[in-house]
C-alpha cells in the first residue's frame, strides 16, 4: 500500500489515531463511519504497510522537571563515517535529547534537548554533550514558547 493508495477512510483513520492512539476500535469505527471489523482490518493493513509505525505515550517535559527546550547546532571536527556513527550513537544514549538530525549546510547536527533552566543546560553541555569526542563548534538557542507541536504528518 503506497501513499497514493490511501483512500479517504484510511486518511480519516490515520487522523483520528494521530490525535488519540488509545481510541477504542468501536469509537474509531464510529468516527470514520465503518463497522468495527472492517475498521480493525484497515488499521492492521495500515500497520503492516508501514503507515503506522508505533503507538506512544507523550510525556509532559514540564511535569518531568525539564520545562525548557534548547535547540543546539553542532559542527564536528571531521566528516567521516566513523565520527558520524560515534556521535549519532552517543546522542541516542542521552535522555535529554528529544530529537537529533544530521544536516546539510553550515552545521552537521541539529539537536533538540529538554533541560531545567540555564543550570540544567550547562550541566548537560559540560557533563554530557561536550564529553562526546569530535565536536568543533556548537551554537545554542533557548526556545521561548512552542507554537506548534505534532509528532507526525497528518494525511
Amino acid at each position: 500500500m503506497k501513499e497514493n493508495q490511501l483512500d479517504e477512510i484510511d486518511r480519516r483513520i490515520l487522523r483520528v489515531l494521530s490525535r488519540d492512539a488509545r481510541v477504542s476500535n468501536q469509537k474509531l469505527a464510529e468516527a470514520v463511519n465503518l463497522s468495527p471489523t472492517p475498521c480493525w482490518n484497515r488499521v492492521k493493513a495500515l500497520e503492516e504497510a508501514g503507515f503506522i509505525t508505533q503507538y506512544v505515550a507523550l510525556l509532559d517535559q514540564r511535569a518531568l522537571g525539564l520545562p525548557d527546550t534548547v535547540i543546539i547546532e553542532v559542527t564536528l571536527d571531521r566528516h567521516d563515517d566513523e565520527i558520524f556513527a560515534r556521535f549519532g550513537n552517543a546522542l541516542a544514549e542521552l535522555p535529554e535529547v528529544i530529537e537529533a538530525y544530521l544536516l546539510t549546510g553550515e552545521y552537521d547536527y541539529l539537536i533538540k534537548v529538554a533541560v531545567s533552566g540555564t543550570e540544567g543546560y550547562e550541566r548537560f553541555l559540560r557533563q554530557k554533550l561536550y564529553k562526546i569526542p569530535g565536536i568543533r563548534h556548537s551554537r545554542s538557542t533557548f526556545a521561548l514558547r512552542c507554537l506548534k507541536r505534532v509528532h507526525s504528518v497528518t494525511p
